[in-house]
């Protein structure tokens, strides 16, 4: 399995912000508070203007997964981000907790994020990233089902695309069986490259990282795959409404300072990287 990266480029980095606005705290966090839901106005109206900006000046172009919620909200905002040329993905309806739904419901939720899509955007999106970062044991036969070509969503690489499996069997004693690998290819993520639980404060949150400790995790994140896994892949998930904070934004300008000081990097959609993909 084989990722063509352009002649001359060593590492492909993915800056994917998850534009979630006001739909996390009601979905996720079942919150209906004004200030919570002010903090996803910011996001939208404040940090997705910022962020775009810091794209722009940077040249880069990525991969922007949205809830259809957000989209029907502040549709000015999700504009912007297609006049920038970047892609939209997938990112449920209302930032749902999938988890916590049955197939029926995570089924009727997949196809009604679609037709929205396609109604309000006019395209059908290539890629899916789970609210949460969290599936069940149904997700990625759906994906496929419905056509998608990937997920951004699991935790079983760190820069290498792959097949993602199911566990099918838990076996405390004799150890766990695999389901087949899906047609979906799984671009991986981690909490550890994802802004929103080192960076975003909570009321009497006393485990927010500093900047400083971010920032030389990312360095050091990037440092590895560069040197160490040629032909990868690095992704980043970000949130307008938690990078787009003053002292944030000048972190993430920080570590664009030293990865683009780098020539042998490119910086694609992750619908670009799928076409790259070669399976052997």
């Amino acid at each position: 399995m084989t990722l063509r990266l352009p002649e001359g480029k060593q590492l492909a980095v993915c800056l994917s912000p998850d534009f979630d606005a006001q739909s996390v705290w009601m979905g996720t966090f079942r919150s209906t508070s004004q200030t919570n839901l002010s903090r996803g106005e910011f996001g939208a109206l404040v940090g997705a203007p910022r962020l775009l900006d810091v794209f722009r000046r940077y040249g880069i172009t990525t991969t922007w997964c949205v809830p259809t919620h957000t989209i029907q909200t502040f549709r000015s905002a999700v504009d912007a981000i297609l006049d920038d040329g970047h892609e939209i993905g997938a990112h449920g309806v209302y930032h749902e907790y999938v988890p916590a739904l049955d197939r029926d419901e995570e089924r009727r939720l997949l196809e009604l994020q679609l037709r929205q899509h396609e109604k309000l955007l006019g395209t059908r999106p290539r890629g899916y990233r789970s609210p949460a970062l969290d599936v069940t044991n149904d997700t990625l036969d759906l994906l496929a089902e419905f056509g998608f070509d990937w997920d951004s969503s699991l935790m079983g690489r760190d820069f290498t695309p792959y097949r993602p499996r199911m566990v099918v069997e838990l076996d405390q004693e004799n150890g766990n069986t695999f389901g087949p690998e899906s047609r979906v290819l799984e671009f991986p993520v981690s909490w550890f490259l994802d802004d929103f639980p080192e960076l975003e404060s909570f009321k009497g949150n006393a485990l927010m990282q500093s900047n400083e400790v971010v920032l030389a995790r990312w360095k050091d994140s990037f440092d590895f795959a560069h040197e160490r896994c040629p032909g990868g892949v690095a992704t980043w998930t970000l949130h307008p409404q938690t990078i787009g904070r003053a002292h944030n934004l000048l972190m993430l300008e920080k570590f664009l300072d030293h990865v683009t000081s780098f020539d042998d990097v490119w910086f694609p959609t992750l619908s670009e990287l799928f076409d790259r993909w070669e399976d052997d």
